[in-house]
C-alpha cells in the first residue's frame, strides 16, 4: 500500500513538474502588459510603444503598454513588485525609479535590488534645457543672468523631485550656485507642457520629447546635456561649451519584471529586446528621436543600476533632496 501511495505522488509530481515546464516552454501564451512609470506622450511611453510593436512580431503576443505615472514612479513599480513572477507584467523602467529613489525617502515600498528581476537594458538618451518662449530666455547666459537676478525667481519643471529631469538641473544649480524654483509634475509630458504654456520657466527635457516641440518653435533650446551637439540644433551649446562642466546625468531605460522571475524567461525576454533594438527600422526610429539602444544582459543593466544608485545618492544626500 505504501509503495503504491508513494508510486502515485511521485507521478503526480512528475505531471506537475512537466505540466510547468510545458507552460514556460510555451511562453508567452497571451499578452503581456508593459507598465510604464510615465504618462503619454513621455520619453518613457514613447520607448515603450516602439519597443512593445516590434515585441509583438517577435514574442507572438501583443504587448499592451499601461502608462501608471504619479509618485516619482513609485506607483508603477509597487504594482509590477507585488505581481506574479510569470512574466506576463513588466516595466519599463527609468534610472530614476530604481537608482534615485531610494536616496529621495525614507520610506519606499519598494526594494530595487530585491524586489525585481532585471531583464534588458533597453536605450539610454540625451537630454537638453528649453526654455518656455514667455521667459525671454534665449541661451544659457540668458538662463544664468535670470536666475542669479532674482534667486528663487526662475522656475523649472520635473517630472518629479528625485527624476533625472530634475537631479540635471539640481547639479548646475550646484555648479553655479544659482537658486531656483522647482515645479513637480506628475510626469515629464506634463513638466514639458507646463513649459510651453509658460506655467514654467525652463526644464530639462529627454532630447526626442522635446524636439518636436523645438521645431516647432513653442519652447527655446539653450544648451544640450550629453556629450556631443546635435544636427537638428547646431548652435545650440553642449554645457560644456557653454562653461558649465559637471557630471552627465544618466538617463537609460531597462526591462524589468518582478522577483522571481524563471531564467528561461528572462533570457526570452531579453534576446527579444536586443533583437528589437537591432532592427534596422527600429534603429532609425530611435535614432530620430536621439534615443540609442543599449546592447547587454539581464546583469549588466543590474550591476549598472546599482553604480549609478551609489554616484547620485551621495549628490542627493548632498544637496537635501527629497521625496514627496
Amino acid at each position: 500500500m505504501y509503495r503504491r501511495l508513494m508510486a502515485s505522488a511521485f507521478i503526480a509530481s512528475a505531471v506537475l513538474c512537466h505540466g510547468a515546464v510545458q507552460a514556460q516552454d510555451a511562453y508567452p501564451a497571451r499578452p503581456i502588459r508593459m507598465i510604464v512609470p510615465q504618462s503619454a506622450g513621455s520619453g518613457g511611453d514613447v520607448v515603450a510603444r516602439l519597443l512593445s510593436d516590434r515585441l509583438s512580431q517577435d514574442l507572438g503576443q501583443s504587448i499592451v503598454v499601461d502608462n501608471r505615472p504619479g509618485a516619482n514612479g513609485i506607483v508603477a513599480m509597487s504594482t509590477v513588485a507585488k505581481a506574479a513572477p510569470d512574466g506576463y507584467t513588466v516595466l519599463l523602467t527609468g534610472v530614476s525609479q530604481i537608482s534615485f529613489n531610494p536616496h529621495l525617502y525614507a520610506s519606499l515600498p519598494y526594494n530595487p535590488q530585491k524586489d525585481y528581476t532585471f531583464i534588458s537594458p533597453v536605450v539610454d538618451t540625451p537630454f537638453v534645457i528649453v526654455a518656455s518662449k514667455a521667459s525671454g530666455i534665449t541661451s544659457m547666459q540668458g538662463f544664468i543672468d535670470k536666475a542669479k537676478h532674482k534667486p528663487g525667481g526662475l522656475t523649472f519643471s520635473s517630472a518629479g523631485v528625485g527624476n533625472s529631469t530634475h537631479l540635471a538641473m539640481e547639479v548646475v544649480a550646484d555648479k553655479l550656485g544659482l537658486k531656483m524654483t522647482h515645479v513637480a509634475y506628475k510626469g515629464s509630458g506634463p513638466a514639458l507642457t507646463g513649459v510651453v504654456a509658460g506655467e514654467v520657466d525652463a526644464m530639462v527635457s529627454v532630447l526626442g520629447a522635446a524636439l518636436p516641440q523645438v521645431t516647432g518653435g513653442t519652447v527655446v533650446p539653450v544648451a544640450i546635456v550629453g556629450q556631443q551637439r546635435v544636427k537638428e540644433l547646431p548652435n545650440v551649446p553642449t554645457l560644456k561649451e557653454a562653461g558649465i562642466d559637471v557630471p552627465l546625468m544618466p538617463s537609460w531605460y531597462a526591462l524589468v519584471g518582478p522577483a522571481g522571475l524563471d531564467p528561461r524567461i528572462v533570457t526570452r525576454l531579453n534576446t527579444a529586446v536586443q533583437a528589437a533594438l537591432a532592427d534596422p527600422q527600429i534603429k532609425a526610429r530611435l535614432a530620430s528621436l536621439y534615443l540609442f539602444p543599449v546592447v547587454g544582459s539581464a546583469d549588466a543593466i543590474k550591476q549598472r543600476a546599482m553604480s549609478e544608485s551609489k554616484v547620485w545618492g551621495d549628490f542627493i544626500r548632498k544637496r537635501g533632496i527629497q521625496g514627496s
